[in-house]
């Protein structure tokens, strides 16, 4: 990548607070935890701090690499002004000396530029002409800024935007902490069920995003092939909104799944901990899985590019997408005709 400014050491060594803002959603903020350790490196004494929606905040409660979050409320109407002024008076009263944007959205953008840091960095994104008139998209907020390179898993991806601190991409997974009553949690739960020293498969078919969403028939008829010819059992995951999904998927299987208790987040994580492998959309759960090292395989549609949503480059983290499926209203995506189900020797745990 060319075509950036990269600041001089003496700047850098100027830089003494550093606020990162994405505010939402659960797997895009998962996703910046990979370079965390590589921005500690190379400002060991500064004050790191993130800004993020109070929903989300379970992703960084537990990170080591951050010294302060800052609460955003998720708020609609005159709530949302009120709670933006706040943020704003908050950034301008820490004085921080550099601001990272990685979400480049409307929101973000206004509070950099409100924001009296010094220096402002953000993606430049390439202008976009509309009825004949050329938006800049915001780039003249940034007076740090390089373009995204080769398209990659949007974890590594992120270290372009690094850039001009020279900052460049290494070997790195993202960082989600599980704590320990999420573990003794799902424990008591596997003990219960009978799970010890059994091999399981979770599903995970839920997602606030319906067009990523595998069709719930797929699920239901994976999960009988998984069952009768693998005999591995299968675990239904499902958190907040999802139970209704899961039970469908239940009661038009023939065999018989395992329902999982209700979970949080951290608690999903560590469940997949303990897991042999996770079958889900692309999505959120999907990143968990790769900060917890648990073998996956996540369902792609045709709107979505695995490139940038799959962990491809590691050996345990697989996608299915029917490449040549354009078809966006179903949800089918034409994925059971890719799958073949193995001999049960060939499946392990990796």
């Amino acid at each position: 990548i060319e075509n950036y400014k990269k600041l001089a050491q003496r700047e850098l060594k100027e830089i003494k607070k550093i606020l990162i803002i994405q505010q939402k959603p659960f797997g895009d903020i998962l996703l910046n935890t990979g370079y965390f350790p590589e921005l500690r490196r190379h400002f060991p004494k500064a004050q790191i701090d993130y800004l993020i929606q109070k929903p989300f905040v379970t992703i960084l409660e537990d990170n080591p690499y951050l010294d302060n979050l800052i609460l955003m409320d998720k708020a609609k109407g005159f709530k949302r002004f009120i709670s933006f002024i706040k943020i704003i008076c908050t950034v301008r009263k820490t004085k921080y000396d550099l601001i990272i944007d990685q979400l480049r959205g409307t929101s973000s953008v206004r509070i950099v530029a409100f924001s009296g840091a010094r220096w402002r960095l953000g993606f430049k994104l390439e202008p976009k002409k509309r009825m004949g008139i050329t938006f800049n998209r915001w780039n003249w907020i940034y007076n740090l800024s390089a373009p995204k390179g080769e398209v990659r898993y949007y974890s590594r991806w992120k270290f372009d935007a690094l850039l001009p601190l020279g900052i460049t991409e290494v070997e790195h997974n993202i960082f989600y902490h599980v704590k320990p009553e999420s573990f003794e949690y799902i424990k008591t739960w596997i003990r219960e069920n009978g799970l010890e020293n059994i091999q399981f498969i979770v599903f995970s078919p839920g997602t606030p995003v319906k067009k990523k969403q595998w069709d719930l028939d797929c699920y239901a008829e994976l999960g009988d092939m998984i069952q009768n010819q693998l005999q591995i059992p299968v675990i239904l995951l499902w958190g907040p909104g999802e139970k209704e999904d899961v039970l469908y998927i239940k009661n038009k299987m023939t065999t018989t799944p395992i329902m999982a208790l209700p979970t949080t987040f951290n608690q999903a994580g560590a469940l997949l901990k303990y897991s042999q492998l996770l079958i889900t959309n692309d999505g959120g759960i999907n990143h968990l899985a790769v900060s917890q090292e648990a073998p996956s395989i996540a369902i792609f549609g045709p709107k979505s590019d695995p490139k940038k949503w799959c962990a491809w480059h590691k050996p345990i983290h697989f996608c299915l997408r029917a490449a040549d499926y354009k078809k966006s209203q179903d949800n089918r995506f034409n994925i059971l005709s890719l799958i073949h189900i193995s001999e049960p020797t060939r499946l392990r745990r990796i």
